[in-house]
């Protein structure tokens, strides 16, 4: 008892000076390694430290389970008012929120920090893949919905899964509910369920899958951006393929409902300064991701709107009822 009101007095204090916490931060990835969330753990946690916005190297843990719902779960119900802890988010987090797939949970039961970057939505095949381009994917899927199987580090019906299927409907194709797909613990596993001929495609973000376009493993057919991503302009878009289709994945983290204010505030502010250094930027540059900037109080009712919106886009295309 006595040593937990001396960490509560002694963080409230180092709060009130501007210091930073003298406890290590943990933060979850809610995803083995290697995919997304990993990246997003690790990344802002080195930068948080190289900046000295923490005072020891931060914790990585990885909790992986029911698409991010174990970790949500576990912050929820074990973590609520941990000011030292942050769990990387993005936008599989508010889809699965959208879809109900959290048993009940609701994005109001933490507070997301922020978005500190946009991790470009992808198509990939393995190298030795008879299919060329985007349309003949599409094309082989229409002729016959079974052929093609997709994998992807998110559950049924979660981001990952919505990525082809917002293709598809683009393309003309409505009976989405034949499509096959193949829900992973993470980017890392769908990617090797691909280059292992398991599955003939692979839907994920940029930055899950760049050390295997550069060792030639697998072969993007798109980029699922507006533009072509700086430093992989080799990569058509999907709307230069005649498929109006933008999907971006925000990379982001959010913190435990029960934390104060000033805390919370602590880390909107920590976080701002990550996305302004020229260390993340190197980062974007050097994985796919494009800026996509959304930091404090008003993220949340941002992301609000982002479920709202996705459980909408959802029934439409038929994942939910």
């Amino acid at each position: 008892m006595k040593s937990t009101l001396f960490r509560a007095l002694l963080a409230s204090a180092a709060l009130g000076l501007g210091a930073t916490s003298a406890f290590a931060t943990e933060c979850i990835a809610p995803a083995d390694a290697g995919g997304g969330w990993d990246f997003t753990c690790r990344q802002i946690g080195k930068i948080l430290y190289d900046l000295k916005l923490v005072g020891q190297p931060v914790q990585v843990t990885n909790m992986a389970g029911a698409g991010g719902g174990l970790a949500f779960s576990h912050v929820v119900a074990e973590r609520g008012k941990d000011a030292d802890l942050i769990v990387a988010a993005s936008s599989a987090t508010t889809t699965r929120l959208a879809q109900n797939a959290y048993g009940g949970a609701t994005a109001d039961q933490v507070r997301f920090v922020g978005a500190i970057g946009g991790d470009p939505g992808v198509i990939v095949v393995a190298k030795d893949s008879p299919y060329q381009t985007l349309t003949d994917l599409v094309e082989a899927i229409k002729a016959d919905p079974g052929s093609v199987a997709f994998a992807g580090g998110s559950a049924a019906g979660g981001f990952d899964h919505l990525k082809p299927l917002m293709v598809l409907k683009a393309a003309g194709f409505t009976d989405v509910a034949k499509v096959k797909y193949i829900g992973m613990d993470g980017g890392a596993e769908a990617i090797t369920q691909t280059i292992g001929g398991f599955t003939q495609a692979m839907t994920g973000d940029m930055s899950e899958i760049v050390g295997f376009i550069k060792s030639g493993d697998v072969r993007p057919l798109a980029v699922l951006t507006s533009e072509r991503v700086p430093g992989f302009e080799d990569i058509p878009t999907a709307k230069e393929q005649g498929l109006n289709v933008e999907v971006v994945n925000w990379r982001g983290l959010y913190v435990p409902k029960g934390i104060s204010d000033d805390a919370f505030n602590a880390w909107a502010e920590k976080l701002q300064k990550v996305a302004d250094s020229d260390e993340w930027k190197a980062v974007m540059a050097s994985n796919g991701l494009a800026p996509f900037t959304k930091v404090g109080a008003d993220f949340q009712s941002w992301v609000d709107g982002v479920v709202a919106e996705t459980t909408e886009l959802s029934k439409e295309i038929g994942v939910i009822q």
